[in-house]
Formats: structure tokens, sequence, C-alpha cells
């Protein structure tokens, strides 16, 4: 049975909470649960499971040294009706960047599709629904600048996702440590 894969970073629970926390409690915007926090690297789909074993082995090869990421300043994508709100990882780092083509090698060599959208990295922290921008207006001005929290990103998990009308719950497959 193939199963609903993505590759991201793990916040530390701290920086978790206190994005959580951010909620402005906006009709239309549902924010997201703790655990669902993290930095999307690639978002793979459906894999069957031979499939599932080699992007594993293909990961397990991935290494970039251990690097600190800010979370700093929210935004949002989706024009005049945003669809994601999230927090934002500076500018990124140089290693940010090259653990994403490691991984989307590693994609690739296990016959799989990488996920071909430019890569803007950052947290999701809230999906919007029939909501303008000017209802989210406030929120995003009053936190566009501002410094979160500071991690080391010594590693990246492989996730498996279930959607319901809930949202997506997320079960680790694999983690790997630099």
């Amino acid at each position: 049975m193939s199963k609903r894969l993505f590759i991201g970073l793990e916040l530390p629970r701290s920086s978790r909470e206190m994005l959580a926390a951010l909620d402005p409690e906006i009709k239309g915007v549902r924010w997201l649960p703790v655990g669902q926090l993290h930095l999307t690297m690639s978002f793979i789909g459906d894999v069957d499971p031979e499939a599932g074993q080699r992007l594993k082995a293909n990961l397990e090869k991935v290494h970039v040294p251990p690097f600190f990421l800010p979370i700093h300043g929210v935004g949002a994508f989706g024009g005049d009706r945003p669809t994601v709100i999230w927090a934002g990882v500076g500018k990124g780092h140089p290693h940010l960047f090259a653990l994403h083509k490691h991984i989307q090698d590693a994609v690739l060599r296990a016959g799989l599709e990488p996920d071909l959208k430019p890569f803007h990295p950052h947290i999701t922290i809230g999906r919007a629904k029939n909501v303008s921008r000017a209802a989210i207006l406030p929120f995003l001005r009053r936190h566009a600048d501002m410094e979160f929290d500071l991690w080391q990103v010594t590693g990246f998990t492989l996730f498996s996702s279930v959607l319901s009308e809930a949202g997506a719950s997320h079960n680790v497959e694999m983690q790997r440590e630099f």
C-alpha cells in the first residue's frame, strides 16, 4: 500500500509552541496544531513500499554540516485571497539550500519525481479559506519583522501524511541526523 510522503525539518518543541501561540483567531483561518509545524524540504506524494525503501536508502547518504536557522517574520501566499500563512526563516542558510538539493537528488535516484516548484523555505502556520488579505493584514504587519527563535538544524525527517477533514496527521517514517 502506498504512502503519501514528504521530507521536512522538525522544529524544537519550544519554537512550535511559540508559533502555535500566535493564532490570531480569524474566522476562516485554521491554525496548525503544534505537532504539525515543520519546514517542508520536499513533497513527494504517493509512494509504493519498494520505492519508499529505495528513497530511505538514498536519504541515509544525505549529509550537510549542522547549521542554524532563524524563525523570523510572517507572511502569506495567495495574493488577495491568501491560502497559507507562514513564518519565515530569513534568507535561509547556504546549507539549507545544499540540503534541499541533496534531498532532491536522493528522490531522483530512488526513481521518484521531486517537487519541481521553486524552493521558498517557510514554516506553514495557518491555512486560510475565503479570507481576504485585508482581514489578516493587521496580524501580518504586527509580526512582519519579529524575531521568534533560532534553531540548530541537525537532521531531517521523512514523514507520511494522512489527510482528513480536520487536516493532515503526520507520522515519522525515518529520521536522519547529520
